[in-house]
């Protein structure tokens, strides 16, 4: 009998290192690591660092010195680990460090550590050099891409083929009716802000095939709603020679029998087809939401970002959108203080939140980040100005999100319960809500359970989140 192993794992970041972490455990109890949670002492915390921005370098290199406090051995792994290999092991001897290339071995890089060994980290490096320039050109199998792999069969009882993760077990840590899933890895935009493709490497879809089996296999664990994940969804299938691959999945994915809703994140608005517009609002089963990223909103200085579009452009496409279905959600990130940015540039932007209406708004200060050209742009913007302006994008933001929910009082909305107050209470969210980066929906109603999703009217706005109360007579559409 194998001694017990027992490992804990720390997630940190977007919901995409959420999917590698469920990867990365299921790999793990495949190779008989036992799972426990943070207050458990475990053998080995892995931590699934993030890399993107100062704040989540500075979050990620904090919980790997707490997790070392904690006894145990520790291994970074994740974004922030893949983008400075050995130099971070150098700079951080309390934990060992491993990259993308080691998930498919992950339970003997564990052993690995449990026994004293230590581990080689990677050289930092493009990881865009990997894949071949031209999309046509690429395949999953021609590099390890975290969360890409092919289903295999396997013959349950009766004999019938079962569908599951056996190329990358998957196990899900969180539970609850909804999970990401992941559609593509990586990123060809050259946005010179941006240092992500370089260590997420170059954009590579999975096969619909292969997603369309996860989702199956999602749907039979209770989950109702997949939010499709991805550093760029519109460029999906590009390199499977399908620009439209993404318009034929989704309504593959909402006939998925189990699952309610479909939900994608992160559009570029350059690249928001008319035909992409058309499903995402006229298929049953997929969410009316679209979370755009338009990271500014002057022209002139989108153009230095290398990013298309400008104020005019962008309030077209929003109206586009609600000409079809006028409660569709959007939510979108912001950029101030990018260097050279304007007082007048800084005032489009103002003047496009106050007209585009949406439901949710993020905005970062901009800050030089290492392998990014606008890093040696000149012209840069005081720091205490960039303060100032990002202080008064939120406070704007707070108040226009707010006069969003406002608007939708007396509107009917589709909840997905998700947990259970008191009081006859439930914490769900409605369509143009996504899960974790926009308010919630506090429902009213008697004999919900999580996982229903119910109609209910909305009676109450509380800045950015609503109140409804559930109107839907027995054996509703939503009803189980």
């Amino acid at each position: 009998m194998s001694p017990r192993r027992t490992v804990s794992l720390v997630t940190l970041g977007c919901a995409r290192n959420e999917v590698d972490s469920e990867e990365l455990a299921g790999r793990l109890s495949a190779g008989g690591w036992e799972l426990v949670d943070g207050d458990a002492k475990a053998d080995v915390t892995l931590v699934n660092t993030c890399g993107f921005i100062d704040a989540a370098k500075q979050d990620s290199i904090e919980t790997l010195l707490e997790a070392s406090e904690n006894g145990g051995r520790v291994v970074a792994a994740g974004c922030m680990a893949e983008r400075y290999g050995s130099e971070l092991a150098d700079a951080l001897p309390e934990a060992q460090v491993i990259g993308f290339d080691d998930y498919a071995a992950i339970t003997d890089r564990l052993d690995d550590v449990l026994q004293g060994r230590p581990l080689a980290p990677h050289s930092p490096r493009d990881r865009r050099t990997l894949l071949p320039i031209s999309p046509a050109e690429r395949d999953a199998s021609q590099v390890h891409v975290p969360g890409h792999g092919a289903f295999a069969e396997s013959a349950g009882a009766d004999g019938t083929a079962l569908p599951y993760r056996a190329a990358i077990p998957r196990r899900r840590l969180t539970g609850g009716p909804v999970a990401n899933l992941k559609i593509a890895s990586g990123c060809d935009r050259r946005c010179t802000f941006c240092a992500i493709p370089t260590f997420r490497g170059a954009y590579i879809s999975r096969r619909p095939d292969e997603i369309v089996r996860e989702a199956e296999w999602l749907a039979s664990e209770g989950v109702r709603e997949v939010f499709l994940v991805s550093e760029n969804s519109t460029s999906y299938g590009k390199d499977l020679g399908d620009v439209r691959a993404l318009e034929k999945l989704l309504p593959r994915l909402a006939a998925v029998e189990g699952l309610d809703r479909v939900r994608v994140s992160y559009l570029q608005p350059a690249e928001v087809r008319p035909g992409l517009v058309d499903v995402l609002t006229g298929t049953p089963g997929v969410v009316p939401y679209f979370d755009l990223s338009f990271q500014h909103a002057s022209g002139t200085l989108l153009r230095r970002m290398r990013r298309f579009g400008d104020r005019e452009r962008f309030l077209e496409l929003l109206d586009t959108v609600r000409s079809r279905v006028p409660e569709a959600g959007a939510r979108s990130n912001f950029i101030a203080g990018f260097p050279g940015e304007t007082e007048a540039e800084f005032e489009d932007l103002v003047a496009f939140l106050e007209a585009a209406r949406l439901d949710a708004i993020g905005v970062f200060g901009y800050s030089d980040e290492e392998g990014t050209e606008a890093r040696d742009h000149g012209d840069k913007v005081p720091e205490e100005v960039v303060a100032e302006r990002v202080d008064r994008l939120n406070r704007l933001s707070e108040e226009l999100m707010a006069q969003r929910a406002e608007e939708r009082l007396g509107e009917e909305v589709t909840v997905l319960v998700e947990t259970v107050l008191e009081d006859g209470a439930y914490e769900g969210r409605s369509e143009h809500q996504a899960p974790e980066v926009d308010g919630s929906t506090i429902l009213y109603g008697e004999d919900l359970a999580v996982g229903d999703l119910v109609r209910a009217t909305v009676v109450q706005a509380v800045g950015a989140d609503l109140v409804a109360e559930h109107d839907e007579e027995p054996g509703e559409a939503g009803d189980r």
